[in-house]
This record gives C-alpha cells, sequence and structure tokens, in this order.
C-alpha cells in the first residue's frame, strides 16, 4: 500500500500541519508513491547502534523507545511513545549517523516510510514543513536535555547520599577524604587558618557493652546533634570512625578552636541523651584533640596531631579538651 492509495488525512500528520492547501498538493503528489508498512506488535522498526535514511510517521498504533532484557529476547517497553501523527528517525536522516536507541511497535501500527531523499525535497520545496521540522528538533532537544538534567540531579542525590552517615547525620568518611585534603590545599594556599577537632566518646565500647547497641546509637545520635549545633554554617562534622567524630573549623585560629572544642566538651557534658528517667544511664562525655594547620603540614600530619591531641585529653583523665 502506498500513501496515495490510504484514507490517512495529509493534515493529520504533525510535520504537514498549518501549511498552506497549495503546498499541500505539492506535498501529496510528493509522497503519493511513498509506501506505508504494518508494524507488529513488538517489531523493531529502528534499531539502536544501526544506520538509517528513512523517516517513519505513525499513522496509527503506536511506536516506543525499548531496550531487550538480559536474555536478548524480549522487548520490554519504555513509557517514551510515539503516536499517531508523530515521527521518528528524523535526526538519523539530517545528520546521517547511527540511531540513538531502538524504537518498536507497542501494538499493530501502520507507518508511512519517507525516504532521505524525499524528506530533503519536502525541506526544499516547502518552507512550512521546514519550520515544522525545527519545531519537532526544538522540542526533542529540550525533551533530551531535561531528562539529562533530571538524571544529573539524581545523581547528585546519590552522591550526597554516599556522603552521609546514615545513623548520625554528619558527614562520612568518605566525603572527609575528599574534601579534607582540598580544606587544607586552600588553607595553605590562602594563608588562612584551618583547624579540627577529633572527638572520642568516653568508655564507648563499655557503655555499648552495658547498655546495648541501641542506646549506643541514640546516644551518637546525641552527640552528634550537639556538634552541629555549636558550628557555624561554614563550619563541619564528620564521623570520623566508630565512636570518633571530627570537627573541621576554617578560618579558624588555634585560639579560636580550643574555644570552640571547650564549649563542645561541656555542652555535651550536660546534655540529656535519654528521655527514659526509669533507666539510671549516664550522661555521655568526650575528650577532644584540637590541631591547627602548619605551614606545609599533609592531610595526614595534620589529622596524626589532632589524634595526639586527643591522645593527651584521654590520658589526663578524659572529658576535657587537649592542644
Amino acid at each position: 500500500m502506498v500513501f496515495s492509495t490510504a484514507t490517512y488525512r495529509l493534515e493529520d500528520i504533525h510535520l504537514f500541519r498549518d501549511i498552506t492547501v497549495e503546498n499541500l498538493r505539492s506535498i501529496r503528489a510528493t509522497i503519493a508513491h511513498c509506501p506505508i508498512v504494518k508494524a507488529r506488535n513488538g517489531q523493531v522498526v529502528l534499531d539502536a547502534n544501526s544506520s538509517g535514511s528513512r523517516l517513519y510517521i505513525v499513522l496509527s498504533g503506536a511506536l516506543g523507545i525499548t531496550r531487550l532484557n538480559e536474555d536478548n529476547n524480549h522487548i520490554e517497553n519504555s513509557i517514551t511513545q510515539y503516536l499517531p501523527g508523530e515521527c521518528v528517525g528524523e535526526i538519523s536522516v539530517l545528520d546521517e549517523e547511527i540511531h540513538s536507541a531502538t524504537i518498536s511497535a507497542l501494538v499493530d501500527s501502520d507507518l508511512l516510510v519517507l525516504e532521505a531523499e524525499i524528506l530533503w525535497r519536502l525541506i526544499d520545496e516547502s518552507n512550512g514543513v521546514a519550520r515544522n521540522l525545527l519545531q519537532l528538533l526544538s522540542f526533542r532537544i529540550r525533551a533530551a536535555n531535561a531528562q539529562i538534567r533530571s538524571r544529573q540531579k539524581v545523581g547528585e542525590f546519590y552522591r550526597q547520599l554516599s556522603m552521609v552517615d546514615g545513623l548520625t547525620g554528619l558527614h562520612n568518611r568518605a566525603w572527609l577524604n575528599s574534601q579534607l585534603p582540598t580544606l587544607v590545599e586552600q588553607s595553605q594556599s590562602s594563608k588562612h587558618p584551618l583547624s579540627i577537632i577529633l572527638v572520642d566518646l568516653d568508655h564507648f565500647k563499655k557503655f555499648n557493652d552495658e547498655f546495648g547497641h541501641l542506646l549506643g546509637d541514640d546516644a551518637l545520635q546525641t552527640a552528634a546533634k550537639v556538634l552541629n549545633a555549636g558550628l557555624r554554617p561554614t563550619d563541619f562534622a564528620a564521623r570520623y570512625g566508630g565512636e570518633e567524630m571530627m570537627v573541621i573549623l576554617p578560618s579558624t585560629s588555634a585560639k579560636a578552636a580550643l574555644g570552640v572544642a571547650q564549649r563542645l566538651c561541656t555542652r555535651l557534658a550536660k546534655t540529656k541523651v535519654f528521655a527514659d528517667n526509669r533507666k539510671a544511664l549516664p550522661h555521655i562525655t568526650g575528650s577532644f584533640g584540637v590541631a591547627t594547620l602548619l605551614d606545609e603540614q599533609s592531610t595526614s600530619d595534620f589529622i596524626n596531631a589532632a589524634d595526639q591531641a586527643l591522645y593527651r585529653a584521654k590520658e589526663q583523665g578524659r572529658n576535657r579538651v587537649a592542644v
């Protein structure tokens, strides 16, 4: 069957909308002998990674972007569909490159086939066809860009999620390993001070053994809230590992960092962790080790300095700050 012998209306095809009657007559003559093919449900019309020089216009039925399952023997439908009046394959005709997706019939469909030379003739002979094709390409590009932005947002969401400790809500060790070297480099290049505080909850293993891991988790969450509540928007708090946490203080001198650590230490010791007054549970306390970045000091040496200060705080009796 060819278009001239079918009952489909030219005006229902999006590519030929809003075109003068005279131009429609010329278009009808140009495509009169273009074939109409039947695509059965599930039949591949355009195969990804293969070249094509045809434009397919959906006259009835529906096409969709599809993919093969792991066994390569079953086509699964996607949400992207092409309905009567719409076309597929125009980009491959214009740039003579391979198709970017596999498109199959979602139901039994009638398709008008325009060879590349026919489409180019229509573009040359009708400004209306050229305009409609440009509008179609613009719409497809906008839709593709929107999909890319959506995927980027989802990717960023999961990237951020992967950088957050699930228990405390603080940044996790992966974030710390990624960002602290950058902050160290920025501090050394700008000559602005950078300080860190390494925090270790006192006797936490004993607490876990005596009261259980669920209450231990509550204690960690409470400590994280105390740290976050006592920081500026430009500061950072991260879970360093186990019951250890780290506070990062950009543009903060050693004296100022010591004051921050002392304030956090006092707040933590005074914080009520458990709401159930029927249980005789102790307050949690922490030992705080403070270090300020030295000239040409590496990130690992910087952390080691804070760790040594933390060790001194523990040696001096815990629940205190050391530098």
